[in-house]
């Protein structure tokens, strides 16, 4: 029995120590929390909710990273047809540029042909009037000069009728 009785007390003396009970209580007690308030599902739930969430800013993120791509390619389309736009007013501006010079150049000499038209057409005129000045003036010289030697030659009627018959020659002549 002694052997028996060492048994018994060396079983006894594990139920005897307070550690062996406190561990024992904490062993229940997490059992009880582990059933009753199931934290593994708490646990769970909140890692769920937490996974939905990084899933639903993970789907967010994605969006407006489509959404920004997609701005991003418009923007860029929009850029490209700007500078098409861009390219193409200067192209016209070139054109209506070197036009405008063209035509410029055109009325420039146009009026330059024209001044050159109206100083020969004065120079023309000038000397007509020379002409015309000249011819009178030999003229009314030469009708002086007649009419001096006429009065010292002739008198009287004949130096009348010689006189009126010579101004009308020179009337036509001038006309």
């Amino acid at each position: 029995m002694e052997t028996e009785a060492a048994t018994g007390l060396a079983g006894n003396a594990l139920f005897n120590d307070p550690v062996t009970w406190t561990a024992t209580g904490l062993v229940i007690f997490l059992l009880a929390v582990f059933v009753f308030m199931k934290p593994h599902k708490m646990v769970a739930k909140s890692l769920d909710e937490r996974g939905a969430k990084i899933r639903s800013e993970l789907d967010n993120a994605a969006a407006l990273r489509k959404e920004a791509e997609a701005k991003l390619a418009d923007a860029e389309k929009r850029q490209k047809e700007a500078e098409a736009q861009a390219k193409e007013i200067v192209e016209i501006a070139h054109r209506e540029a070197e036009k405008f010079a063209a035509d410029a150049s055109a009325a420039l000499t146009e009026r330059l042909k024209l001044r050159e038209k109206l100083a020969e057409e004065r120079i023309a005129r000038a000397e007509t009037e020379a002409v015309r000045d000249v011819r009178l003036a030999a003229a009314d010289a030469a009708s002086k000069a007649a009419a001096q030697i006429l009065t010292e030659q002739l008198t009287g009627k004949a130096a009348d009728d010689n006189f009126t018959a010579s101004l009308e020659a020179v009337k036509k002549a001038l006309a």
